[in-house]
């Protein structure tokens, strides 16, 4: 077994570099060209992209970003999230987590914004590692997400005369110890609240239909968690709802819709729920501005009494034990 290190690279999707116009407009300048995320032909795209969205988009995502920013480091929420993953991970790599042999160096990147994929690829390969494991932290595979993060590794890899070899982490969707770290993260978020809900949506960030109409499976892998959620909690589908959120633009997306299954709830008599987002490793600016903020006001305005936005898995000790778990399993013949 060779006695270089091997890499992690832990990747999340991305923020901007300020909560500022022309900051969130290049964060979203970046993301919204990716042709994973928008599927339409860029001489149809381009033009609405830069004089329409572009103009109007940023200012609103700002507005919303300067609500959760985290002012002490100066950046979004998602990033220091993942930053203490990454750094939660190394220190267990440290004592030997991974393998007592071979050594494991962790670092983390983001698709859109800074940290780069290319710039951690390189720090890994300035460190010396032959070998080098790239991890998506979206638990359910969409192409406008794990096959983007692909994309860009490749794209960097191209430009290398010698190459590591690599891996791409699989999606864990369905991964019993997923399932039960959701479970036990809804339990004591569930039971520390001074209300029962009497209705619990789980919300994925929606997909445009057309791009599951191409074959995307990523429909099909959040059935699949919140069914499993559904049995690891006991409850049954009419208590444990499944909703997508994050429609963008005027095109038919996966549904039912967040927003829609809220304020109809609110408006047929409902008056306690919450919502958890069990496809997102860290919570971030859907999370805690969508749903803990903009959902929330819905549902009280349409009369709905109490809400409540449970907390992803984040840096927790049931969070690191996921990714723990996926990293180990792919190392597998790399680490002893």
């Amino acid at each position: 077994m060779s006695a270089s290190p091997v890499g992690v690279l832990l990747v999340n999707l991305g923020t901007p570099s300020g909560a500022d116009y022309w900051s969130v407009r290049r964060f979203l300048r970046e993301f919204l060209s990716d042709p994973r995320v928008v599927e339409l032909p860029p001489p149809l795209w381009r033009p609405l992209l830069e004089l329409v969205v572009l103009t109007i988009r940023p200012r609103r995502s700002a507005t919303a970003y300067r609500a959760i920013w985290n002012e002490e480091r100066d950046e979004g929420p998602l990033k220091t999230i993942t930053r203490a993953q990454a750094e939660k991970l190394a220190a267990r790599a440290e004592i030997g987590a991974f393998g007592e042999t071979t050594p494991v160096v962790v670092d983390f990147a983001m698709r859109y914004g800074g940290p780069s994929i290319e710039q951690k690829l390189e720090a890994l390969r300035e460190r010396g590692c032959a070998r080098i494991l790239v991890a998506p932290l979206y638990p359910q595979y969409a192409a406008s997400t794990t096959a983007s993060v692909a994309d860009e590794v490749f794209r960097t890899l191209r430009r290398w005369r010698f190459q590591p070899a690599l891996r791409i982490a699989a999606p864990y969707f369905d991964d019993p110890i997923y399932v039960d770290a959701l479970a036990a993260s809804a339990r004591a978020q569930l039971a520390a609240l001074d209300f029962e809900p009497d209705v619990v949506l789980a919300s994925f960030h929606g997909l445009p239909q057309a791009q599951i109409d191409r074959g995307d499976p990523y429909r099909r892998h959040c059935e699949t968690t919140v069914e499993l959620l559904r049995k690891a909690l006991g409850m049954a589908a009419e208590r444990l709802r499944l909703t997508f959120q994050s429609r963008f633009g005027r095109t038919q997306w996966t549904g039912p819709y967040t927003a829609t299954v809220v304020q109809e709830l609110a408006r047929s008599g409902v008056k306690r729920i919450a919502i958890l987002t069990p496809g997102f490793s860290a919570d971030c600016l859907e999370t805690l501005e969508e749903i803990g903020v903009e959902l929330h006001h819905l549902f009280l305005s349409n009369g709905g009494e109490k809400y409540a936005r449970l907390d992803c898995l984040n840096d927790s000790e049931d969070g690191l034990l996921v990714i723990e778990t996926v990293v180990r399993r792919e190392l597998a013949g790399w680490v002893k």
